[in-house]
């Protein structure tokens, strides 16, 4: 996988949106899979420090066993996204499916952002979720989650990756926590040294 996605890639998916049109010193930190008990409010206590903003691509099923987190991330300023109930995999299902999928999610926490799970959407999906939702992807992923990476590797991929309306991810999950934890504190010292500031998704 592409730690920063090429510019031609970027071109060849028209409506998709990989970065923010933004020519001031504004990156834009997203956070997969959550929320996690622990883990996000490791997250946000991050943010604050920093009185950085995000937005959290959520999955309905967590959402439905941790509401109060939901409540949290809003209550602090950051942004909620769909990122479908139960982390599917667009190309392995079909069409119907998914969309009740991703739909039953966005009962649980209005939102008209959508975030396919592992980047990955069918065609006949896109272009009817593109009816509806704003479909962010990302300009670069910190691959927190791959346990082949060191942590002090992730955060490179990150500070190595900063410009003017960049889409960063990070994962808010057990499985990414030990790298994440490691990287976002750092990676977020590095953005406003640099004179960066941290947004939600417009």
């Amino acid at each position: 996988m592409f730690i920063k996605i090429p510019k031609l890639l970027r071109l060849l998916t028209p409506g998709i949106i990989w970065e923010v049109d933004c020519h001031c010193k504004q990156v834009y930190l997203t956070f997969d899979d959550g929320p996690t008990p622990g883990i996000t409010e490791f997250i946000l206590e991050t943010l604050a420090k920093y009185d950085a903003k995000a937005t959290f691509f959520c999955l309905g099923k967590n959402a439905e066993l941790y509401p109060h987190l939901i409540e949290k991330i809003l209550a602090e300023g950051h942004r909620i996204g769909n990122h479908t109930t139960n982390h599917l995999k667009g190309w392995q299902v079909c069409s119907k499916d998914y969309m009740a999928d991703m739909k039953r999610a966005n009962k649980i926490f209005k939102t008209n952002l959508f975030r396919p799970p592992y980047g990955r959407v069918g065609f006949k999906q896109a272009i009817r979720l593109l009816k509806q939702y704003k479909m962010v992807l990302w300009t670069v992923i910190s691959q927190d989650y791959s346990k082949k990476f060191t942590p002090e590797e992730v955060l490179r991929k990150v500070t190595g990756h900063i410009r003017p309306g960049y889409i960063i991810v990070f994962h808010d999950s057990v499985k990414a926590y030990d790298n994440m934890s490691y990287a976002l504190p750092r990676a977020l010292e590095y953005i406003y040294k640099k004179g960066y500031t941290c947004h939600v998704l417009p």
